[in-house]
């Protein structure tokens, strides 16, 4: 994304999520870091602060550089990632691009006793299966306006059943359009 600061232009390298969720000419707010290489300053911008604090905790480990850290990001959410260390569930790490079986267990191995704070989340009590299914509705082609309304409907619909199975609010999301 090009975010416009004080009248000059910012090249922010966010992910596919949030770059989706945002129009041009919208005000949004970022949490960033500036990561300096020898050939290039390249600017990483997050939604929380959560989420870029474990960029910067990922790219601790051995190998992980901030291009496998951000795809993590986009594979999981700050929760989901913490848990998935936490728990020792390397067949859920590996599935991110660029870590394989031996980076999966480096991430465990370095970062088991270090990700505590983020799998507290309060995102993961109320917002985790909104981010799961903007995701896959915009991924599905939907607007960022029509992605919202369809969410709002099965927030009503599901109400206090919000631990429903994402498919089952994907599908609810996906008729809400037909029937409302």
């Amino acid at each position: 994304m090009v975010i416009e600061v004080g009248g000059v232009g910012i090249l922010v390298s966010v992910s596919p999520r949030v770059a989706a969720a945002h129009v041009v000419g919208t005000s949004i707010s970022l949490h960033t870091v500036l990561v300096v290489r020898e050939d290039a300053l390249t600017l990483y911008g997050f939604e929380t602060a959560a989420a870029r604090d474990l960029f910067e905790l990922l790219q601790t480990v051995t190998g992980i550089g901030p291009k496998v850290a951000q795809s993590a990001l986009t594979v999981y959410d700050t929760t989901e990632l913490a848990s998935a260390i936490k728990n020792e569930n390397e067949a859920a790490l590996e599935r991110i691009p660029g870590l394989g079986k031996k980076g999966a267990q480096r991430l465990v191995l370095e970062l088991k006793d270090k990700v505590e704070g983020f799998d507290h989340s309060v995102a993961a009590a109320s917002g985790g299966w909104r981010d799961q299914l903007t995701s896959a509705l915009i991924g599905l082609g939907f607007t960022a306006r029509e992605t919202q309304e369809r969410i709002d409907q099965v927030a009503t619909q599901f109400a206090d059943r919000a631990d429903q199975p994402i498919a089952d609010l994907l599908r609810a999301a996906l008729t809400s359009g037909v029937n409302g």
